[in-house]
């Protein structure tokens, strides 16, 4: 940890592509400001063909960065060009977090810590549970799964329009993943304490299938990955039926965490004012 007074300046990333939605120079750029550190935090949008060059000048140095973000579509790259990926990402086949440590590019995944963090700060005791369903089986249900079997969820049932892609996640995370058609939703949810939409259904105001949350255990909490619109359809229809939701902004805001702290020295902490300045600006551009 270095000594708070001392003078230093360190520049971190995000890069994708596209990038320019992405609102974590908001979050980092918050929390730089609040520790009054000289260091910068800012987007870059790389094609995939010049990613691994880029990722080459970040180890040589010459890129200028201590580390960074990645996200779509270039986490699995980053997992495969990291010299020192961990065994978070290992699992998972892909890494959003960078950073040098002598002189290597090291590597880790921290979408699922942030999710994991998310229900623990606005639904204290959701862990719990014995049985979780996701629904979806894409990439970002993989950190979603790991983060909850290694939570001590026993039994975790993925629910997907392609069955064989569920089967691909129940081989990766073992045991404890089952996987099963739509057509099973309604038996997998019953007595269920979580409820994880991992898909697009309802992304940016859009339609989504209703679905009947009653089988769920009493206190099941619904959590959405989605972020805008805050309170998704799926979200909404929970709330009404009487359940306990959890927005995603939060796993957005808690992902960030380790990587500022690698990067910057100081950990920080998501409070009520970066989520407000999310929001504001999510609502700027709706």
């Amino acid at each position: 940890m270095r000594d708070s007074r001392e003078t230093f300046v360190n520049h971190a990333f995000v890069t994708g592509y596209p990038v320019k939605h992405s609102r974590s120079p908001l979050i980092h750029g918050y929390w730089l400001k609040q520790f009054g550190i000289e260091g910068s935090y800012r987007a870059l949008e790389i094609t995939p063909e010049a990613f691994p060059d880029f990722m080459r000048q970040l180890k040589d140095e010459t890129a200028g960065f201590c580390g960074g973000n990645v996200t779509i579509p270039h986490k699995e790259a980053a997992f495969r060009l990291a010299d020192r990926p961990d065994d978070l990402s290992a699992e998972l086949g892909a890494a959003n977090t960078l950073w040098l440590e002598d002189g290597e590019v090291c590597a880790t995944n921290t979408d699922g810590r942030g999710f994991v963090a998310n229900l623990d700060e606005r639904a204290k005791g959701w862990d719990r549970i014995s049985t979780a369903v996701v629904l979806g089986a894409g990439g970002a249900s993989r950190a979603v799964i790991q983060a909850i079997r290694d939570r001590g969820v026993k039994a975790i049932h993925v629910v997907n329009r392609t069955p064989e892609r569920a089967r691909e996640l129940a081989d990766r995370f073992g045991g404890a993943v089952h996987a099963h058609p739509m057509a099973a939703l309604a038996e997998t949810m019953s007595g269920a304490g979580l409820f994880v939409n991992t898909t697009s259904l309802g992304m940016d105001g859009e339609q989504a299938p209703a679905i009947d949350f009653s089988p769920m255990a009493g206190d099941a909490v619904v959590t959405d990955i989605v972020y805008v619109p805050l309170k998704t359809p799926l979200l909404r229809q929970a709330e009404e039926q009487g359940f306990r939701i959890v927005d995603g902004l939060g796993m957005l805001l808690h992902q960030a965490v380790p990587g500022f702290e690698k990067w910057f020295g100081r950990r920080p902490v998501v409070d009520e004012t970066l989520r407000q300045i999310i929001i504001s600006d999510m609502d700027k551009h709706a």
